[in-house]
């Protein structure tokens, strides 16, 4: 689904939503917020299948450096417009919607097949408040699977099949693989011909790319990360976390409307 370009009002509306709540104290308190409820979940420094140590030196560090990540985030929405920050990326919900959540997400990682299944729970209840957008982030140092899955769902896309395709590599991700990424396009009805020079297209490498040089200028480096507005939300967070921030947003928003 494409995004047409927004009036200016709607481009510094968008801007705006979280940047006024979530200021020094607001982005302790979301920092706050990710710790307690994503209390037991591993925070990697390049992905989530990798522990840290759990000792206070070490929590201390991981809320110094999601401020500090945080703050990159807010800088970098701050400069870039909605549509220049959605592309052409799959999209899902309401296109009009004035929050935004973004995923950047891997097909090999655990963590983001979790955190599909909490974003799917939380859409059941919010899809006409938020449009999700999912941007590609393949860790390829440690998911040789990651890339080909990625321009496989591209591949999808270009069908208007992304989401079914999505859903089904990760319901399958013990088998990714050349033979799962035929058997699904077949399931699926697609043109077979058209599926396999898509996914072996220089376009496919494009998009790709965008979708890692944008994660590389938020400074993203982990899967399942997502952003809600300008809010960094890293890990598979439950969908109870997504609705408390989009209440919070929302909630903001009405209060400055109101005041104006």
């Amino acid at each position: 689904m494409d995004q047409s370009p927004g009036s200016g009002n709607d481009v510094s509306r968008w801007k705006w939503i979280g940047m006024g709540f979530f200021g020094a104290a607001g982005i302790a308190l979301i920092a706050a917020l990710v710790m307690l409820l994503t209390n037991g979940l591993p925070e990697p420094t390049v992905s989530r299948e990798e522990d840290v140590a759990a000792d206070p030196a070490a929590e201390t560090d991981r809320q110094a450096d999601l401020q500090a990540r945080q703050q990159v985030v807010r800088e970098v929405v701050s400069t870039l417009d909605r549509e220049t920050l959605i592309g052409n990326s799959p999209t899902r919900g309401a296109a009009d919607a004035e929050v935004v959540l973004f995923e950047f997400s891997d097909f090999q990682c655990p963590y983001c097949a979790r955190g599909t299944e909490e974003v799917d729970r939380f859409l059941a209840e919010h899809e006409e408040d938020v449009l999700f957008v999912y941007k590609h982030l393949p860790l390829i140092r440690i998911h040789p699977e990651a890339v080909p899955a990625a321009k496989a769902a591209w591949a999808a896309g270009q069908q208007g099949q992304f989401w079914p395709y999505h859903d089904a590599l990760f319901s399958n991700q013990e088998r990714l693989g050349d033979t799962l990424y035929v058997e699904l396009a077949e399931t699926l009805g697609l043109d077979q011909e058209q599926f396999e020079r898509d996914r072996n297209s220089p376009e496919a490498e494009a998009a790709i790319a965008r979708d890692l040089a944008l994660a590389d200028e938020l400074q993203i480096n982990s899967t399942p990360t997502f952003i809600m507005g300008d809010i960094l939300i890293p890990g598979a967070v439950p969908a109870e976390f997504f609705a408390e921030a989009l209440e919070r947003i929302q909630t903001y928003n009405e209060a400055q409307s109101s005041a104006q």
